[in-house]
């Protein structure tokens, strides 16, 4: 496989009133709209758009309630970004519909595509797609959060690699294959510290690392220095991107 060298973030845009950062501050289709304009401005490759909260207060959407938060704003950033957009799903229902809008859109799941139907959509669309690692032992992200499965770099490593195995043989183009390690996600914070580097375990594949205002930052995890030193450490380990709050202050890593 060639290695990407190319550098990027990725902005996120939680479409949620619960996401532990700034949920509710987006909910409007106005305010997601100037948002996601304000990231690509401050220095965003891409913008990650979620309507689901994943932190560990929060309940599992319908894949209905979902939609009804992405349909009004959806649209609008496909026509108006095309080719920039990512949306952070597990649900096939709102995968198909998103693609069927924008079929360059990357599809985002941070369960590690688990369900096989989101398999087989992205496969027929040959999508992008990230796959961000959770434990095959977690039944869901809130199960993650509150009974980690994961405490060693090498199980990241082998269940990441065999969940790329599966897309690759189910026709999921190798190209369009993004990987994460998901950190925050049942994990241990001495382990989320370490896969901080986790781009050097498979350098010869796209790696994505989102730390962004996560817990294992310390207690100034909602200011721009802890964020940005991790952004460094990522970037200098062959990340290809990172996913982040606060794209203004991580613009120094793209010189």
């Amino acid at each position: 496989m060639k290695t990407h060298r190319q550098f990027e973030i990725i902005g996120i845009l939680n479409i949620t009133p619960d996401s532990f950062s700034d949920g509710g501050q987006f909910l409007s289709p106005d305010s997601a709209i100037a948002q996601a304009t304000q990231l690509f401005t401050d220095g965003a490759a891409i913008v990650d758009i979620g309507a689901e909260s994943t932190n560990p207060w929060s309940s599992p959407l319908s894949a209905r309630t979902e939609w009804s938060r992405l349909k009004p704003v959806l649209p609008s950033l496909a026509k108006q970004f095309p080719g920039q957009l990512s949306l952070d799903t597990y649900h096939p229902e709102t995968a198909a519909k998103a693609l069927k809008i924008d079929p360059t859109i990357i599809i985002n799941d941070v369960t590690m595509f688990r369900n096989p139907e989101l398999i087989a959509i992205v496969a027929q669309h040959k999508a992008r797609c990230i796959v961000s690692h959770l434990s095959p032992q977690s039944p869901t992200v809130a199960d993650a959060h509150a009974h980690p499965q994961t405490h060693r770099v090498d199980q990241v490593r082998a269940e990441l690699l065999a969940k790329y195995t599966e897309l690759v043989k189910q026709g999921v183009p190798a190209e369009q294959i993004i990987l994460d390690p998901g950190i925050g996600f049942g994990k241990t914070m001495e382990l989320n510290q370490r896969l901080l580097e986790f781009a050097k375990e498979l350098p010869d594949h796209q790696m994505l690392i989102g730390y962004s205002r996560k817990r294992f930052l310390g207690e100034h995890r909602m200011e721009p220095s802890p964020n940005v030193a991790a952004g460094k450490i990522a970037k200098k380990a062959g990340a290809r991107y990172i996913r982040v709050h606060d794209v203004a202050a991580h613009r120094q890593l793209l010189s």
